[in-house]
Parts: C-alpha cells; structure tokens; sequence
C-alpha cells in the first residue's frame, strides 16, 4: 500500500491547519453559491398535475406541500413496468432522515416517479422506506420538467394572493444531487474516499468503476 507519509503528530496538525483555510474557503464559496441560488428567477407552474398519493387519493400540484410553503422533489428513477430497483436511487433514499427539521422551517421532501403507485408501493415494502412517495403516471409532469433519469427539483408556494400559485425555483442532477447524500460526504472524508475511479486517490488505493460499488441494500 503506497500510504501518504508517515509524520509526527506536529507535523499533522501543521498540514491539517493548512488544509483548513482551503476548506474554509470552499465553505464560504457554498455559501456564496446558496445565496445565489435563492436569487434565481422562478418558473410559474400553470397546469392542473394530478398526482397519486401513497394512499390511492389524487392529489393537485399545491397539495404536495402539505400545507407548507416550499417542496423538494426527488425524482426516483422507476418508470411503468420497470423489474429492476436503481441502485442510485435507492441509496439515495436510503440517506433521507426524519422530516421533521424540514418540516419547521416549512420544507417538505417527497418521492416522485413516473410508475403507478401499485408499482412504487411494492417496491416501498420492500425496502422500508416511509418518506412520502408520489406517483406521476398518466401525467406530463416528468415531461414538462425535462427529466430524462433522476433529478431534484425545488419548488415554492406562494399563497400570499388568497389562492395557490407554485413556483419552480431550482433543479439539479448528476453530482448536483450525490453532494447532497450524507454516505458520500462521509466516504470524501476517509482516506480511501468513495473508491472510485475518477477520484485523485494516492498509487494503490482501490478503485473501482464510478457508481459500480452502489447496490439497492438488500443486495450487499
């Protein structure tokens, strides 16, 4: 194993104060991005969407919010039909805590897929998960917001006029998503990282094709 130097506990702390101001700066640079972020200009939402709640019942656009004010929406990969569980997006959800820190600073997070929800509640069973999954089936909904696999959207609520207009206010995808998710945040701070190959790693260290190590949990 070609493992980084070897030095006294002196000599780590000096490097790690100097790595330091580097991640200080990367924080500062977030924030800056987020502040940004809350400045972007937003696009009505104007259609009537109908949704299936996890209950059967239909649901409008504005009732995703459950009364609150701002909604993220995962858009879960799992289209009609679909016999195989995507690993990414199951890990993905695998990592969403309790709502309840989300839900005081009126913020809700649900579950989005194209599959009807007969289709998403086997797959709920399955793996546990009781965030709010919501079904798209039937509905332009997917389509109107571009989505080609999975993404998240950010949405808001504006009831200020007496009556509901939403808002869509941001999206991302890709690593604009997996920076969000709590197992690679901690694996970026190992030695080893996430173990994969596009990462900058020291000689020796495992590597394997990128997202090839991610398995739905049952299946480890």
């Amino acid at each position: 194993m070609n493992r980084p130097t070897v030095v006294s506990a002196q000599e780590w702390q000096i490097a790690r104060d100097a790595l330091l101001v580097k991640e200080k700066q990367h924080t500062r640079a977030l924030d800056a991005l987020a502040a940004e972020r809350r400045r972007l200009p937003m696009v009505r939402l104007e259609k009537d969407y109908r949704f299936t709640a996890p209950d059967g019942s239909t649901v409008t656009l504005p009732e995703l919010f459950d009364g609150r004010h701002q909604l993220v929406i995962y858009h879960f990969m799992q289209e009609p039909g679909q016999d195989w569980l995507c690993g990414g997006c199951a890990s993905f959800t695998d990592n969403i805590a309790h709502q309840e820190h989300l839900n005081a600073r009126d913020t809700r997070l649900v579950l989005m897929a194209r599959a009807p929800q007969e289709e998403i509640g086997v797959v709920r069973k399955r793996m546990g998960w009781t965030v709010p999954w919501y079904s798209s089936y039937g509905s332009d909904f997917n389509d109107d917001m571009g989505l080609s696999f999975f993404g998240l959207s950010v949405l808001l609520r504006d009831d200020s006029s007496g009556t509901d207009e939403v808002f869509r206010t941001y999206f991302t995808d890709g690593r604009g998503v997996d920076r969000l998710r709590l197992d690679f945040n901690l694996m970026d701070l190992t030695p080893y990282g996430r173990q994969e190959q596009w990462e900058d790693s020291p000689e020796g260290w495992p590597r394997h094709p990128t997202m090839s190590q991610i398995r739905v949990r049952d299946e480890y």
